[in-house]
């Protein structure tokens, strides 16, 4: 089996939810950083064998293997083949994971994997009617996060991430002080990372249009450095009246795309990489639907 490196990789800044990347569409998005990525790099296009990218929505401008527009968009041959994978929040590493396998069996010798996603530009999705005439309201789903148009004989729960959040919580007693610790530990990370520069290397800016100007976005928006635990202790649940899991210890929901370089060490020597990381293996596991979260 072929060893995998990990030579580059960039991404976007991460938008938050209506915020400073609401105007750039995901396959935009997605094209940023591919671009960037090879541009970096400096790996010669034609020898890049596979783009894959997760992308969990896939239900409006991320239509139509999203991966594949990102590369004709940023300009790269239109020989290169590319697909997009999902496994929901998993999907960006299901990529990496998909890539690193094609190299270790020798398909492939240089992969593009990453993720992108726009929960701002979302859309609202109809369902066809049964008959050519319906009558009566029907139902308009939101497709940025949940369950929709669930199977109605699926036969577990459809609960939402933050529902399964708060089994979790419950099943392995993990309170709420412990869960407002934990945020707040990251919020401080991300803070400091940002301040020492720690993220400039790995964030490829881009242009985005506020009123009639252009404005270079390099920094995250969604991180809240000011978050103290008095503050996040004031928040009410957001799932159960009774919870834990509050809009300051739970996941935000973001816009962003990210990329890896991933090549075969047999290529890597020759083209005289350097691997920042090597890919030993991967694996997936099925959880109860009611505690994936």
């Amino acid at each position: 089996m072929e060893n995998v490196w990990i030579v580059d990789y960039l991404r976007t800044p991460i938008g938050r939810q209506g915020g400073i990347l609401r105007g750039v569409r995901p396959d935009d998005l997605a094209a940023h950083v591919l671009k960037a990525l090879v541009e970096r790099s400096g790996i010669d296009p034609q020898r890049i064998d596979e783009v894959v990218m997760g992308c969990v929505n896939q239900a409006g401008e991320d239509n139509r293997n999203v991966a594949r527009m990102a590369v004709l968009l940023a300009g790269l041959p239109f020989e290169i083949p590319a697909v997009t994978v999902n496994r929901l929040c998993a999907s960006g590493l299901e990529a990496v994971n998909q890539g690193a396998r094609s190299i270790m069996i020798g398909d492939a010798d240089v992969v593009v994997a990453g993720g992108v996603e726009s929960m701002t530009r979302a859309p609202w999705v109809l369902q066809k009617p049964d008959a050519g005439n319906p009558r009566g309201n029907q139902t308009l789903w939101d497709t940025a996060l949940g369950w929709r148009m669930a199977n109605p004989v699926f036969p577990y729960p459809t609960e939402s991430m933050g529902e399964t959040a708060e089994n979790v919580a419950q099943l392995y007693q993990i309170d709420r002080v412990e869960q407002d610790a934990f945020a707040l530990m990251s919020q401080q990370r991300a803070a400091q990372a940002a301040h020492a520069g720690v993220f400039a290397e790995e964030i490829a800016p881009l242009d985005v249009l506020q009123g009639k100007h252009a404005v270079q976005v390099h920094r995250d928006e969604h991180p809240r450095p000011e978050t103290t635990m008095e503050g996040l202790a004031a928040l009410r649940p957001a799932f159960k009246s009774n919870g834990t899991v509050t809009a300051g210890n739970s996941a935000g929901i973001n816009d962003g795309a990210a990329a890896l370089l991933l090549v075969s060490e047999r290529r890597g020597r020759e083209l005289g990489l350097k691997p920042l990381a090597r890919i030993r293996g991967s694996v997936a596991a099925g959880v109860h639907p009611s505690t994936m979260g």
